[in-house]
């Protein structure tokens, strides 16, 4: 039975990502600052299939204090998903919080650095496989996207370096970039706006945690010669934003 790890499993993608593995018949370790949330899906999935890990992954001491205490029959991770991640603000860069910015660099670029060298060697050993969860931000600049698309096309691009640098490991890297997805992403960018989230989201038929995470699935189940570098995903009433003009007068 193999293993995945994936980051920021208390809601949203993460959450689909841990209930659709163990459906296939992995065992996952899910990691989160909310404990009872990941307490809930341990009920929920099986103790012997699923494996809480509480932490913040900005705290790399924490992180390491986690990992010394895997359970046996989890210490062998296949699979490094690399979920965890946010907005903050919607704000133009010039109106934007400087702390808002550090925290989505310290969030979606250093910790995903940081996990992903700590398990290299393992997933070296195992001929594993990494997915990291970029946007369509990474390619697509948008009005307010500023840090945070810069951080998805971090993202993107370290995936590319590390396929490059994993050739003849038999390590698989792909980048996974949603546009659209229903999740808790609005509330969380917005400080809890419900209206802001159901606005953005209403009548635009958008994907799903699940659609994603059976993408995440699917990548991570196919043959072992096969490696997907890049899946860029849209629901189909989405598509590319218009040039902006700022007129005069």
């Amino acid at each position: 039975m193999k293993t995945a790890l994936v980051t920021g499993a208390t809601a949203g993608i993460g959450e689909a990502c841990a209930r659709a593995f163990v459906a296939a018949g992995w065992r996952v370790i899910g990691t989160g600052r909310r404990a009872e949330r990941l307490e809930a899906l341990k009920a929920e999935l099986g103790a012997d299939k699923f494996h809480a890990a509480v932490f913040d992954v900005r705290d790399e001491d924490a992180r390491d204090a986690a990992f010394a205490t895997l359970p046996a029959e989890f210490a062998a991770i296949d699979c490094l998903v690399n979920n965890a991640g946010l907005a903050l603000g919607t704000e133009p860069a010039q109106n934007a919080s400087l702390d808002s910015w550090k925290t989505m660099i310290d969030t979606n670029v250093t910790a995903l650095v940081s996990l992903t060298h700590k398990l290299l060697p393992a997933l070296v050993e195992r001929k594993g496989a990494i997915v990291n969860l970029s946007s369509v931000a990474a390619t697509y600049p948008y009005t307010g996207g500023n840090v945070y698309g810069g951080t998805k096309a971090f993202v993107h691009q370290f995936s590319l370096g590390l396929r490059s640098d994993l050739a003849g490991t038999g390590v698989r890297v792909t980048s996974i970039e949603p546009g659209m997805v229903e999740t808790e992403f609005t509330l969380v960018r917005t400080g809890g706006n419900q209206q802001a989230s159901d606005n953005l989201y209403g009548g635009a038929n958008p994907m799903t945690a699940e659609d994603i995470a059976g993408t995440v699935l699917w990548v991570a189940t196919l043959p072992p010669h096969l490696n997907i570098n890049t899946l860029e995903l849209m629901p189909v009433s989405q598509s590319f934003a218009g040039f902006q003009v700022a007129r005069e007068g």
